[in-house]
């Protein structure tokens, strides 16, 4: 089979042909060639070739290969949904709701909920526990004091400095992956859960001089950096962390704009999958990884704007 190429310019080019956005969709969903049924599970089925899709010989029932997937129920057409996932996949900062018109020509509400759908996609499974050297480090997304009224501003600096702000814990395995998501408070007990459910016992942490990390030399070798004094001491920094950091803001501040906190952890998702696989992995790489992932994830429109129950 043809392959997508290796740039967006032969990317487009490719996906402009219907047949082969259903082929490589296919090819990613299953590999041993054999379409499964997503209603019964049978293998047995034969290609209606003027609807370009499958009839179960089971349950004859008929599916596309969006059923099943994360495109299902969408009119959006393939060549769309897969040109999005390329550029989201592959371009450092993120990729806007707007850009995404510009270029498919779908309407800006449509691209919104497009990505919305494919950073579902974007989330990676969970890879088991980081070990050897782990940074562990958190901040926080909000708006910015300079950008607020003044009475709103003067709240703020009056408070505690994050009221209003998302609290966010990242760890970084030095040579390996990161670890990142949404928490609630950043007390011991939260901080402490999060180490120990994410980080190998007697692997060395690096962390700053919050107070909350204190005690993690029950399980780990714990090193601190107290960046008023310094930002490196040796190999006890969490560098690796800040930059994932500033990647993440770069992305919110500058391509997105303005994120609400209730969807952040999607757009966390998003970095991490582009950080995790930036080394070693062409773009064409990327994408299909992402497309290998499609399958069994549904996201509706009342799910993502919380009209319905548990969809968060």
């Amino acid at each position: 089979m043809e392959t997508q190429g290796k740039t967006l310019t032969e990317a487009v080019r490719f996906f402009a042909v219907e047949q082969n956005c259903i082929d490589t969709v296919a090819a990613m969903r299953w590999p041993d060639g054999k379409p499964t049924c997503p209603h019964c599970q049978s293998q047995k089925n034969y290609w209606l070739a003027k609807q370009r899709r499958w009839k179960c010989a089971g349950c004859r029932k008929q599916y596309s290969v969006k059923v099943g997937s994360i495109f299902e129920d969408s009119a959006i057409p393939l060549d769309k949904w897969l040109i999005a996932m390329w550029m989201l996949c592959n371009c450092k900062n993120g990729v806007s709701s707007y850009e995404i018109m510009r270029t498919t020509g779908v309407t800006q509400k449509s691209a919104w909920f497009m990505l919305q759908r494919l950073r579902l996609v974007l989330q990676s499974p969970d890879g088991g526990k980081l070990d050897g050297v782990v940074e562990v480090d958190e901040t926080f997304i909000g708006g910015k004091a300079r950008n607020m009224h003044t009475a709103k501003r003067r709240e703020r600096i009056q408070g505690r400095g994050a009221t209003g702000k998302t609290v966010v814990m990242g760890m970084l395995q030095r040579g390996g992956k990161v670890k990142a998501k949404v928490i609630a408070e950043r007390d011991k007990k939260t901080l402490h859960g999060e180490v120990l459910a994410n980080v190998e016992k007697d692997s060395h942490v690096m962390t700053d001089e919050l107070l909350s990390y204190y005690g993690l030399n029950e399980h780990y070798t714990h090193n601190v950096i107290n960046h008023a004094e310094k930002y490196v001491d040796g190999i006890v920094h969490t560098n690796g962390m800040e930059n994932f950091w500033a990647l993440l803001k770069r992305g919110l501040g500058g391509t997105y704009v303005a994120v609400e906190p209730f969807h952040l952890f999607r757009y966390i998702d998003e970095q991490a999958f582009r950080y995790n696989n930036r080394k070693g992995k062409t773009d064409a790489d990327r994408f299909a990884l992402a497309l290998s992932q499609v399958a069994g994830k549904r996201l509706t429109y009342k799910e993502l704007v919380g009209q319905e129950a548990g969809s968060f």
